[in-house]
């Protein structure tokens, strides 16, 4: 089963257009495939203008090795391109490459209110207790991401739920923009007096989350202490096979209906991600698996996570042999987003009353 993309504009003045970003700072695994990758390339697919980066200034929010930091955006930018996301139909660059990223979050730094970021979640729960010490780009940060979005006046974003409050910003900040300068953007040609779009989330079904292969109850991540718990994009057909035989399950067989899976949290994570790998509902799976065991689940899933993700680790792996030609694309990347970004700024600079 494939999720129809929603892709009509909110507002037909503006150019359908999506925005995301992956932040190159760790490992790429099979819930940033299902949740994010798989949907950038049905994207892809529907026709509307896709430009999607790697958010690097986003990564040095909290320190980074430099070295590190590049053979990241290397890897993640190897991970858009080995699952389809193609730089021809597609605007593939790293953030940092087109400057007026940082010149559109200043902007809007002296736009968003204190207290809207006050109340960024996000933020408390990076900082922690050690907040006072946190940097100031942790802090703004949502200011940063509102103008990636609006730098190309995108007008659908994909979010996850823990984006949702960020794109509220996104939406209040263009809102704002628009309210203040609404005299200046009808001088600048604008006549309805709205430069900015109000940007909507992309709907494309139900959103992916995909757990923990040790504990169904927690997101699956590489910061887990246990290497049994996560898929990485880069690991072989054989590590694949591994993980999966070995995750956790229960004793109970398969049951007919999903709502047999309630309660059952490392079983309905196994459905799930069979169902988004086969492009089925977890419905469909439990009515060609229902009343069996995971002795029988999990080498089928196994057997399918391989097919579907070992070409995937190869491309990745043959990419990063040959780094100019990732370079390449980023570089070519970011020449086509960047003259989008400088006809949004040339406009911006005029409608705030800088000199040029």
């Amino acid at each position: 089963m494939t999720d129809a993309v929603q892709t009509h504009s909110p507002d037909a003045r503006f150019t359908p257009r999506v925005f995301s970003g992956i932040q190159p700072s760790g490992d790429l695994h099979l819930g940033n495939y299902l949740g994010a990758l798989k949907r950038f390339v049905e994207m892809q697919a529907s026709g509307i203008e896709t430009v999607y980066c790697m958010v690097d200034l986003h990564a040095i929010t909290v320190w980074q090795d430099p070295k590190t930091l590049r053979q990241k955006t290397r890897e993640v930018a190897a991970s858009y391109i080995a699952t389809g996301v193609d730089p021809k139909r597609s605007i593939i660059f790293n953030q940092s490459q087109v400057m007026q990223h940082a010149e559109l979050a200043w902007v809007f730094n002296c736009v968003a209110r204190i207290g809207w970021m006050n109340r960024m979640t996000q933020f408390k729960d990076k900082a922690g207790k050690n907040r006072e010490n946190a940097s100031l780009g942790l802090y703004a940060y949502p200011s940063l991401m509102a103008a990636d979005i609006l730098l190309y006046r995108g007008t659908h974003v994909p979010v996850g739920d823990d984006q949702k409050q960020h794109l509220e910003l996104t939406r209040d900040i263009a809102g704002k923009f628009n309210n203040d300068f609404k005299s200046e953007i009808v001088e600048e040609g604008f006549e309805d007096g709205d430069f900015f779009p109000i940007t909507e989330p992309l709907i494309s079904g139900p959103a992916m989350r995909i757990m923990s292969l040790r504990d169904g109850t927690k997101k699956m991540s590489k910061s887990d202490p246990s290497e049994m718990a996560c898929i990485a994009l880069m690991d072989d057909a054989d590590m694949i096979a591994k993980k999966l035989r070995k995750a956790k399950t229960d004793p109970e067989p398969l049951p007919s209906e999903v709502e047999g899976l309630e309660g059952r949290p490392e079983a309905r994570n196994l459905v799930e991600i069979y169902a988004a790998l086969s492009n089925q509902t977890s419905e469909q799976v439990l009515q060609e698996f229902g009343g069996q065991g995971f002795g029988v689940f999990k080498p089928a899933l196994a057997d399918l996570a391989v097919d579907h993700l070992a070409p995937i680790s190869a491309e990745i792996s043959r990419m990063l042999a040959e780094p100019d030609e990732i370079d390449s694309i980023l570089r070519d990347g970011a020449e086509r987003a960047g003259e989008i970004a400088e006809e949004t700024m040339k406009h911006v600079r005029q409608i705030v009353g800088f000199l040029s």
